[in-house]
This record gives structure tokens, sequence and C-alpha cells, in this order.
């Protein structure tokens, strides 16, 4: 029987919504050799206004490229938590930035302050993104750590393949201690941000 998963990551202009959407295409279709379909939409603003990326994984070909009800929902701010949320399937993933998203709809959801760490461990907010791309791998099934990486090294300036590499890590790091928290509660608690930041 064929699957269809849909994904959509979400955040405000600037944030690197849609080349985190292009990188996990990439890596899901190239790297990992599924079906997938990649659409991306801003809002009236470039930087400051909404931007989503959606990327719809399928093992046959995919008839509309558009995500109608996430299997995953990303949101990297609290506008686009608030407004998408609704759209998540009901037993969906939700990954919020907790360094910008306090108003949680669901203590199903994990927390994971992206932007934290890419400030505090790299010294550089730009790449919360990366960091947020590494948690995927660890909180979906539908992409691999290594394809991820292979898609983020080939899309990144040259000389900047350590950091990329390292905020990857970081956030496969403190996806794994959101996850291994949340399992050993009924809700998930509130992990420290200190001890997201250390666990890489």
């Amino acid at each position: 029987m064929s699957y269809r998963y849909e994904i959509r990551l979400s955040g405000s202009g600037g944030q690197g919504i849609i080349l985190m959407g292009i990188i996990l295409a990439e890596a899901i279709g190239v790297y990992d050799g599924k079906c997938v379909a990649q659409t991306q939409a801003y809002g009236p603003e470039a930087r400051g206004g909404s931007s989503k990326a959606e990327v719809v994984v399928s093992d046959e070909e995919i008839d509309y490229p558009k995500a109608m009800k996430p299997d995953l929902l990303l949101a990297m701010n609290q506008k686009s938590c608030d407004e998408f949320y609704p759209d998540l399937k009901p037993d969906g993933i939700l990954i919020v930035d907790s360094t910008f998203v306090r108003q949680i709809p669901t203590p199903k959801a994990f927390q994971v302050p992206f932007t934290r760490i890419a400030r505090e461990k790299f010294k550089r907010e730009m790449v919360a993104n990366i960091v947020a791309l590494g948690a995927l791998t660890q909180l979906t099934p539908m992409v691999s750590a290594k394809a991820v990486e292979a898609s983020v090294l080939a899309r990144v300036p040259k000389g900047t393949e350590t950091l990329n590499r390292d905020a990857l890590k970081a956030g496969m790091a403190a996806a794994k201690r959101a996850k291994k928290e949340w399992s050993e509660a009924v809700a998930p608690p509130s992990t420290r941000v200190e001890d997201l930041l250390d666990s890489y």
C-alpha cells in the first residue's frame, strides 16, 4: 500500500525556511531515493513576513505537491505555530523553536531552542535552520541523517562545511535528548535549555 507523508516547515522570512525545504527535499529524493515534491510560499514581506516550505514524500509518483494535512509541522516562530497548527493531523508531530515559541498548543510538542543553540554554541544565528534540520533527522523516519548531511554540505558556501556539520550534530543531539525526556513522561517535560546546549 502506498503512503504519503507531508512535512511543513514554517517561520519568518530570513530564518532560512525555504533553504531548509530545498535541502530536505534533496536529501529525501536524491540521497534517500524516495519520491518527493517541494513547494514554498512567502508572506507579503520577504524578511519578517511569514515563510513556509512544504515537502511531500511518497513511495510512488506524487500527484498533488502541497501539504493538505501535515504529518509533521516545524514552527520556528509563534506566528507560524498559531497559523499552521490547526492543519496538523491529530497524531502529527509538532516541533517548535522554543527560543521564540512560548505558547504551545499541545503538550505533545517537541521543544528545542534551535536559535538559542545557534547563537550560544556557534555565535551565528543564521545556522538555526541547520540545527533544526539535524533535529528533524531524529524526529521523523522520512529522512536519514546521512542524506541530510550530504545535502547540506552540497549546498553551503565553501569554507563553512565544518560549522554546518557541527550545527547538524548539535541539532541531532538536542532532539535525541528532547525525545528521550518526552518518552519518559506522559507529557514532555520542560527540558532546561542549558541541558540541550550541553548535550552535544
